[in-house]
């Protein structure tokens, strides 16, 4: 398995051009690829540990997250957080969160397919650097990005895939549990799974 991450990264970030995170951030900071950085206040980089072996990334920062510079830090971010805690997971910590965009689109809307090609270099950048074990993807655009176009959450959540030694999975986004918490008993089985195939295959996770 580790030789064929080795290949998706190689394969994946064939065109990688940093080395460290300092550089990255950086060069990313200053980015004015698409039409998303004329309306930030921030751009949203990512939060964690830079060593994880599990990444989770979501679709584009909100309000919120334009405000303070982080993902996932309003309501949607608290009940994430309380859903990563019931399995011993902390931003600070033990994982690592990006988006598939860093810059908000106006009015909370989906990121545009365009805006997505622009951005998702940065996304590969930082996951050559990380090289995670699970990367899990929170909600329907970085799951029909990274796993597969036609990915159906309500029906697909909580399977793990592998792709180039990577096993990913897919699970709901926070801002659709706050619309429909009756999915909530499924979105912590999906941890609870997570959980278990953490303890499976990570080395320093726990």
């Amino acid at each position: 398995m580790q030789k064929n991450r080795k290949r998706y990264f190689q394969k994946e970030v064939k065109t990688a051009m940093y080395e460290n995170w300092e550089q990255l951030k950086a060069d990313c900071m200053q980015c004015r690829k698409c039409s998303l950085c004329e309306t930030r206040t921030n751009l949203v980089f990512g939060v964690g540990n830079e060593n994880a072996e599990v990444m989770f990334i979501g679709e584009g920062p909100g309000q919120n997250e334009d405000l303070q510079g982080e993902p996932f830090v309003g309501r949607g971010g608290k009940l994430l957080d309380k859903f990563l805690e019931a399995v011993d997971l902390d931003r600070k910590k033990n994982i690592y969160i990006a988006n598939m965009v860093k810059c908000r689109p106006p009015q909370n809307r989906d990121p545009l397919p365009e805006e997505q090609d622009q951005c998702i270099q940065w996304l590969r950048e930082q996951t050559k650097l990380i090289q995670p074990k699970i990367i899990v993807c929170l909600g329907r655009i970085s799951a029909q990005r990274l796993i597969s176009k036609d990915f159906k959450v309500t029906q697909q959540h909580g399977q793990f895939i592998e792709k180039g030694g990577i096993l990913f999975m897919g699970t709901f986004h926070p801002a659709a549990l706050l619309r429909n918490p009756n999915q909530k008993p499924d979105a912590l089985e999906d941890f609870l799974a997570l959980r278990e195939k953490i303890k499976e295959i990570c080395t320093h996770t726990y």
